[in-house]
């Protein structure tokens, strides 16, 4: 029997968290399709669980769409971090996930559609792509490899590109995604003081498979 009371809480526990999951899962199909400010009703239609577990986990709609921008830019993050271990260059870590970035639009669409329609919210944010590339051009300003006086303000910049190239690549599916990034990579690069040789050069060097 006191087994029984050890385990109940933890299958509790996993219906608990797989309802908050469903429930973030349709808000990011929603996000993705422009419809941030759908019903509640239609929310929890879509994740297949009951008004009143809707209110176990959020207060609010506004707190769910909150919740599934989060776990976006969580996930993406955490892809990022894997795809660019053991480069020791910040130059070419910033380039990497840039290029990365640019081509998960194509590959990973639904994914791409809630970020780039949260993009002051992900130019912003504390998580997801904004503050690694804020890390990287402040390393390579402490490496001198990158030229910039205000990191801060070099972010708009660079925030600004990556939101932009994702809507001209979702707009035009007619261009290469890899070439349209890597020259915009290349670009931004240069923007930030590398030398147009070694912007090239990084832009040309394999990338992992995700």
């Amino acid at each position: 029997m006191a087994q029984q009371t050890r385990h109940a809480p933890n299958r509790l526990e996993r219906r608990k968290a797989h309802t908050r999951s469903a429930l973030v899962r349709a808000a990011q199909t929603f996000i993705a399709a422009g419809k941030p400010n759908v019903p509640i009703l239609e929310l929890t239609q879509a994740a297949d669980v009951g008004m009143g577990s809707f209110y176990n986990h959020f207060d609010s709609r506004e707190q769910l769409i909150g919740a599934a921008v989060e776990d976006a830019l969580d996930r993406y993050g955490a892809l990022l971090d894997e795809l660019t271990v053991g480069l020791d260059d910040p130059a070419h870590v910033f380039a990497q996930s840039f290029r990365l970035t640019g081509r998960l639009h194509r590959r990973q669409p639904e994914l791409s559609k809630v970020l780039l329609n949260t993009g002051l919210a992900l130019a912003g944010s504390a998580k997801g792509l904004a503050p690694r590339a804020r890390r990287d051009i402040e390393d390579g300003v402490r490496a001198g490899r990158f030229g910039v006086r205000d990191p801060e303000l070099a972010m708009v910049t660079v925030a600004g590109a990556a939101l932009c190239l994702g809507q001209l690549l979702h707009d035009h599916p007619e261009r290469d995604d890899a070439t349209a990034t890597d020259q915009v990579t290349e670009d931004v690069l240069r923007m930030l003081g590398l030398p147009p040789e070694d912007a090239r050069e990084i832009c040309q060097r394999p990338l992992p498979r995700f």
